[in-house]
């Protein structure tokens, strides 16, 4: 069987913030609420957004929770227009996130930025 990605779980910091910024600042719609885990439905063709308490995370996969910095990974959102791109990135600012790249226009043709999330996770949004 080829490699899915079902869900896409996220360490955090303070699980109520992070709720919040992706639940009622980003919109997106809350599937399992626990003590220490939500899990979001992304809606049709998307892997599920899971949030888990950072160092119950790191409990659960058996590793320290130490660490910081750039982790490798970031998340990418395409849309269908420039205007979008800026709706999402003012979305994330308003919702407690930061912006780590100003939307601009790429030599490629596209335009794009990049936001963080309260934890410091990297979304970029782009339009071609």
């Amino acid at each position: 069987m080829p490699v899915q990605v079902t869900a896409v779980m996220l360490g955090v910091k303070d699980l109520n913030r992070s709720k919040a910024f992706y639940g009622d600042g980003l919109g997106c719609e809350i599937d399992m609420d626990f003590p220490n885990f939500v899990q979001f439905d992304l809606g049709d063709n998307s892997s599920s957004l899971a949030l888990y308490e950072w160092d119950a995370a790191a409990r659960d996969a058996g590793v320290s929770p130490e660490g910081s910095g750039f982790r490798g990974v970031s998340f990418h959102f395409i849309v269908r227009s420039p205007e979008t791109v800026d709706e999402l990135m003012g979305k994330a600012l308003a919702a407690g996130g930061s912006v780590v790249k100003e939307a601009e226009a790429s030599p490629w043709g596209g335009y794009f930025g990049y936001f963080g999330d309260p934890d410091g996770y990297l979304w970029k949004v782009a339009a071609s």
